[in-house]
C-alpha cells in the first residue's frame, strides 16, 4: 500500500491578516492564493478607483463601496445592504469562490474593508479576512504594487444572507435599552458638536461611543486582541466570562460601514457571539423625524 500526501488546501485566515501571511500566499501555488479585493472608499472623497488605478497589489479587484457593495442610497439609509443577487454578480465578476480565502484592504484603518469582510461573512462566506494596515503597510514595506487590471475567472460564491445578525432602527432602538449599542462614529459626531453629512446630529439614545479609529494603533495596524477586549470591556461590553452567557451587543455609524468594523473588532478580542449590525444606521434613524436624537457626552 502506498502512502499518498494529502492536497494542499487554501490558507485559512482570522478576521485579520499580516502582510507577511498574504504575501506568502500570494507566492504560492496558483489555485490557492486569496482573492483579494481593494475596497479603497472615502466618504468626502476622492474616488478609491482613481487610487486603484494609480497602484494596487498583484491581482487584487477594485470594488467600489457605492456601486458594489452597498444598495441604492434612500430611505433606509446611505449605504443599505445590497440585494443578494446583486451581490452575488458582484461577487463572482471578483473571483470570489467558495473554495478560496478572500482578503480585503483599504489605505486607511480598515475599517472600509470591515465591510467586505462583514458583507460576506453575512452572505455566508466563512473565510474572510482584512489586511492589517492595508495597502499603506503593504507599500511601506516595499512588496510589489501594480497598474495592471487583472480579469479574473469568474466565481462560484452563492449569497446566503443572514448569516451574521442585522438591526432595523426598532431592533437599534430596544439594543439600546436591553444590550450594548455602540456608535462608531467620532466623538464630535456622536455628541452632535459636527454633522457634515445627515440631516441632524446626535445618537442613538442610550447608544455608547466606540469610534472606530481607536480600534488601530497610529501606525494604521490593529490593535492585539487583548488591548481590543480591554477597550470594549471599558464599554459594556462582556465576553461570556460569567452565566448566563454574552448580553446582546451590536453597532452602528454614519451608514453602516464603519461600524462593519467595530463587528470584526469584537470577534477578534474574543466575543464568541457576533455583534448585530445596524445597516441603515444614522443615516436611516436621523431621516425620520419622529426618532429622538441624544446630544452631548452621556448616552441618554
Amino acid at each position: 500500500m502506498t502512502d499518498t500526501m494529502p492536497e494542499p488546501q487554501p490558507a485559512s485566515f482570522g478576521p485579520v491578516v499580516s502582510t507577511a501571511e498574504l504575501a506568502e500566499t500570494l507566492d504560492g501555488p496558483a489555485g490557492l492564493r486569496p482573492v483579494v479585493l481593494d475596497v479603497r472608499w472615502r466618504l468626502l472623497g476622492p474616488p478609491g478607483a482613481e487610487s486603484y488605478r494609480d497602484g494596487h497589489l498583484p491581482g487584487a479587484v477594485f470594488l467600489d463601496v457605492d456601486a458594489d457593495l452597498a444598495g441604492a442610497a434612500g430611505p433606509a439609509g446611505r449605504h443599505p445592504l445590497p440585494e443578494p443577487g446583486d451581490l452575488q454578480r458582484v461577487l463572482r465578476a471578483a473571483g470570489v469562490r467558495a473554495d478560496r480565502p478572500v482578503v480585503a484592504y483599504d489605505d486607511a484603518d480598515s475599517s472600509v474593508a470591515a465591510r467586505a469582510w462583514w458583507l460576506l461573512r453575512w452572505a455566508g462566506h466563512d473565510r474572510v479576512a482584512v489586511l492589517d494596515g492595508g495597502f499603506a503597510a503593504w507599500r511601506a514595506e516595499g512588496r510589489p504594487v501594480t497598474t495592471e487590471v487583472p480579469a479574473p475567472r469568474d466565481g462560484d460564491v452563492t449569497v446566503e444572507p443572514g448569516q451574521l445578525p442585522v438591526l432595523d432602527a426598532d431592533g437599534a432602538a430596544a439594543l439600546a435599552r436591553d444590550g450594548v449599542l455602540l456608535d462608531a462614529r467620532a466623538h464630535e459626531r456622536y455628541t452632535g458638536d459636527h454633522e457634515p453629512v445627515d440631516p441632524r446630529g446626535g445618537h442613538i439614545p442610550g447608544a455608547r461611543n466606540a469610534p472606530f479609529a481607536t480600534q488601530v494603533e497610529t501606525d494604521g495596524h490593529w490593535r492585539s486582541p487583548e488591548r481590543l477586549r480591554e477597550h470594549f470591556a471599558a464599554l459594556g461590553i462582556d465576553f461570556g466570562t460569567s452565566a448566563p452567557g454574552e448580553s446582546a451587543a451590536g453597532a452602528y455609524c454614519g451608514s453602516g460601514i464603519t461600524a462593519s468594523s467595530v463587528v470584526l473588532a469584537l470577534e477578534r478580542a474574543g466575543r464568541t457571539t457576533p455583534a448585530a449590525l445596524y445597516a441603515g444606521s444614522w443615516s436611516n434613524w436621523s431621516a425620520d423625524p419622529d426618532r429622538p436624537a441624544a446630544t452631548g457626552e452621556r448616552p441618554g
